[in-house]
């Protein structure tokens, strides 16, 4: 699994440029299975992804390039692989 820590580079005005397209990217990925939460920081200076570890780190890559807070540098990504050995049992199907 990913924990995907987004930071933004731009004000929030330029943000909220993008944040439609960048929920749709969202959608999409929840659609494939992949995404498990996400939503802003507080404060809202970014945001986090939660990703299933159905995918590689390779793979997310590629994924996170095709969100537009990336295609229009409005932010940096960091991301945290982990592996979860203990989890509530309503989401060990997503892991």
């Amino acid at each position: 699994m990913y924990i995907v820590e987004l930071t933004y580079l731009q004000p929030t005005s330029a943000i909220d440029t993008q944040l439609e397209a960048h929920r749709q990217f969202l959608a999409t990925q929840y659609e494939r299975g992949l995404f498990v939460a996400s939503g802003p920081k507080q404060p809202r200076n970014g945001g986090v992804i939660i990703v299933s570890g159905k995918v590689s780190r390779g793979e997310l890559d590629a994924i996170l390039a095709q969100d537009p807070f990336h295609i229009h540098a409005l932010a940096d990504y960091r991301i945290v692989s982990f592996d979860p050995v203990k989890s509530h049992p309503q989401i060990t199907g997503l892991l």
